[in-house]
This record gives structure tokens, C-alpha cells and sequence, in this order.
């Protein structure tokens, strides 16, 4: 099943979260860039991605999106998995740093998001991106608009 926020607006972001590391639900963009949440508590999740040519940039290495992604979804899915139930967040902002380019021997690489805080509207969290040899890849900061859920319209 796709993940659509109405059909969660009585779970809190832990359940969700749970749900999806689960196989009940999955978030498209994870199939799309073929990555899978593999650890999730409150305030710490771990995806994994497979790495293949298909996020190639023209110069023969993995696109730095690829990365800022992956790391995006992470820093989301921290702050996710700490919201109440009928709570949604957005990012407003996202530091990347690179630091080793992403080949096709990286792979299977790890990214951890982390909760820094959370407020009553905002969530600080921050990432890491290692790679099978656990060297660090990239690392990122994200700052979070929590905001209410509504139910979609009919």
C-alpha cells in the first residue's frame, strides 16, 4: 500500500513509521531511488539504499540528489516518528555537506537520521550517510515545520 496521510491521521508518526518498516505502507520515493527504512524508535531511523547506475550523474559517480534524498527522508522520519497523532511536518531547510563521492562500490550504503529537538513547531534533526565500508559519505542538517493535519477534502 502507498502511503497517503489521510489514511494515518488516527496513528501517531511512531506507529507510521512502524507500519512502513513493517511493509504495510511504503513511501514512493523509497522505490523510485530503491532504498527501505530498516530501523526505526523515537527520535532515530536507519535507511538502507541500494546504489545502481540509474542515480548516476555524467561524470560516472552517484548524483549528490541521490544522497540529499536519502538524507532528507532520514532527517524527515526522525522528527516523523516523535509526531502525535494528526501531525504533519514539512522541510523548510536542508544542509548538505559531501564528503566522499558515491560510486557504484559504496553501496549497499546506511543513512541514520537523528532528532536534535522538538518543539511545538519545529524539529531540528541531522543525518549521516555511510557507505559499506562505514566511511562517512555526507552528512546533513534539516530544520522542520510541524504543522495539524486535515482530513482531505471529499
Amino acid at each position: 500500500m502507498t502511503l497517503i496521510a489521510s489514511d494515518l491521521l488516527g496513528q501517531d508518526g511512531l506507529a507510521q513509521m512502524q507500519a512502513i518498516l513493517n511493509g504495510d505502507l511504503h513511501a514512493p520515493i523509497g522505490r523510485t531511488l530503491d532504498f527501505d527504512l530498516i530501523t526505526v524508535e523515537r527520535g532515530r531511523v536507519e535507511f538502507e539504499g541500494r546504489i545502481s547506475r540509474a542515480v548516476f550523474n555524467p561524470l560516472g559517480t552517484v548524483h549528490g540528489g541521490y544522497a540529499a534524498t536519502i538524507l532528507d527522508t532520514a532527517c524527515g522520519g526522525a522528527a516523523h516518528s516523535c509526531l502525535e497523532a494528526g501531525q504533519g511536518f514539512t522541510t523548510l531547510e536542508l544542509k548538505v555537506a559531501y564528503h566522499r563521492a558515491l560510486t557504484e562500490a559504496s553501496g549497499p550504503v546506511r543513512c541514520e537520521g537523528k532528532l536534535v529537538s522538538l518543539g511545538r513547531r519545529v524539529a531540528y534533526t541531522e543525518g549521516r550517510l555511510i557507505d559499506r565500508q562505514g566511511r562517512l559519505c555526507a552528512t546533513a542538517t534539516s530544520t522542520l515545520l510541524i504543522f495539524p493535519l486535515e482530513p482531505a477534502a471529499s
